[in-house]
């Protein structure tokens, strides 16, 4: 184990998504940079399972925080994605009224996106909303049409950031908990699985354990409350089922469940949302998921003739409030970023930027900013099940995984990129590898075989080792 001090400008703790947009954000600024992550690979912990919808920002609280962020992560989401090759599904997202009761709900829902700048919104019939959905179970009474709202890749975005980042300078380093945290004079020294880093600036992004890296140093300003969402992926051949998002009516205490496809072709059914004190295990239980599929039935009666070929959990950062629990200290040159719940895919890139402006406006920068003359875009490889892939392309040294169509070609070129693979979780949410209905019982041999001396001995340019 490499036991070496380090000194950067900026340390990033916590590698999900935010982590990694906010690494981005710093290193284009000019700062030298390091992420520590104590998992095994960026998105560990809350960001590698969620519902990756790219939000309007339509039903936020008006006047937030969030919402800001959220709106501002849209527009650059839009502005950067084509330089990066990041995959973008335009299918808009109708609320949908089952009751009286939800239907007298709906102007107000248009009434609060348009409040937050979201105009196009509006409420449709029912006639419209099944020529749009002909496939919803009968009964419903009308709902909201959210035009803007995308659906993307959850794992390209933010590894594009990191990626991006690591091309202009910025380092990593994978499996290294940070366990203590120590002013000295004008900088911090940390504790880490991996020795100690010392940082003229601190930035805590780490999810589910944020207010324990606070606690490392001060009592920590929030308690963070795992809420825990459990999702079904259905067989590729039910994503016509729905064209839009399809939302329910949000209650005071959740926004529900909802049904849509997925950037890689498949349909999505979820989140459930459950209280737990464990901040680490995120079970599938079979009781909630027969639950979740007759939910599904109820929204759709035509699920019934598809399987499910995927279930998967995440626990999500909430804390005792639902606004984002972001603090700035000045005097110890230390931000806080966190209660960032399921908005955090759409708005990490504002949250980056809402963090830039607090380093700007409040701190004494303790270091000098040297930003890129020109910069450089990572291209990441096209995973949309609605657009080309590599299997279609000659060369590709033959079809691995043939539930998601993966080509060696393919595997070979995560294991060659900025940040490769150190683990098969990270292998398969760079590829789709084994992430297809048979679930890797047809592929796994032969990926492994690929696999297994890169994991071991992986070189990394920009890797701390």
């Amino acid at each position: 184990m490499n036991q070496s001090i380090e000194s950067v400008d900026v340390v990033v703790i916590g590698g999900g998504v935010v982590g990694c947009a906010v690494m981005r954000r710093f290193t284009l600024m000019g700062a030298r940079t390091l992420l520590l992550e104590k998992g095994g690979d960026i998105l560990s912990g809350a960001s590698k399972a969620n519902s990756a919808i790219l939000h309007t920002g339509f039903d936020a609280p008006v006047g937030s925080l969030e919402v800001r962020c959220m709106q501002e992560g849209y527009r650059e989401y839009l502005e950067i994605h084509e330089q990066m090759n990041l995959p973008l599904l335009k299918t808009a997202a109708i609320v949908v009224a089952w009751n009286d009761e939800q239907l007298a709900l709906l102007p107000g829902i248009v009434r609060q996106a348009h409040e937050n700048g979201v105009s196009d919104v509006r409420q449709i019939d029912v006639a419209t909303l099944y020529q749009r959905e002909p496939h919803l179970a009968p009964g419903a009474l009308g709902g909201v049409l959210v035009p803007g709202e995308y659906v993307i890749d959850p794992w390209s975005a933010p590894l594009a950031y990191l990626t991006q980042a690591v091309m202009h300078g910025a380092r990593y380093r994978f499996n290294c908990e940070v366990t203590g945290a120590r002013r000295e004079g004008d900088s911090w020294r940390l504790t880490t699985a991996q020795g100690e880093v010392h940082a003229k600036l601190v930035i805590n992004c780490a999810g589910n354990y944020g207010d324990r890296v606070d606690g490392l140093w001060r009592e920590a300003e929030f308690e963070v409350r795992p809420r825990k969402g459990q999702f079904l992926i259905f067989d590729k051949a039910a994503a016509p089922l729905v064209n839009a998002i399809i939302l329910p009516v949000p209650t005071p205490t959740t926004k529900g469940v909802l049904i849509c496809k997925t950037i890689f072709g498949n349909l999505l059914l979820g989140p459930t949302a459950e209280e737990q004190q464990d901040r680490e295990r995120a079970e599938v239980s079979e009781a909630v998921l027969e639950s979740l599929i007759e939910k599904g039935r109820q929204l759709v009666p035509a699920i019934s003739d598809y399987s499910v070929t995927a279930t998967y959990a995440g626990l999500r950062p909430a804390t005792e409030q639902k606004a984002y629990r972001i603090f700035d200290y000045p005097q110890q040159q230390w931000i806080t970023v966190g209660g960032i719940r399921s908005t955090g895919l759409t708005a990490a890139l504002g949250i980056a930027g809402h963090v830039e402006q607090l380093f700007r406006d409040n701190f004494t920068a303790p270091f000098a900013l040297h930003p890129p003359q020109t910069l450089r875009w990572p291209t990441m490889p096209g995973l949309s099940e609605y657009a080309g892939r590599d299997y279609q392309c000659a060369g590709h040294g033959g079809v691995v995984c043939h539930c998601e169509l993966v080509t060696r070609r393919e595997i070979e070129a995560a294991f060659a990129s900025a940040i490769p693979p150190e683990c098969i979780g990270g292998l398969r949410r760079r590829t789709r590898a084994m992430m297809g209905r048979c679930n890797g019982f047809f592929c796994s041999n032969q990926i492994a075989e690929i696999a297994a001396q890169r994991l071991n001995n992986t070189l990394v340019v920009g890797k701390v080792k």
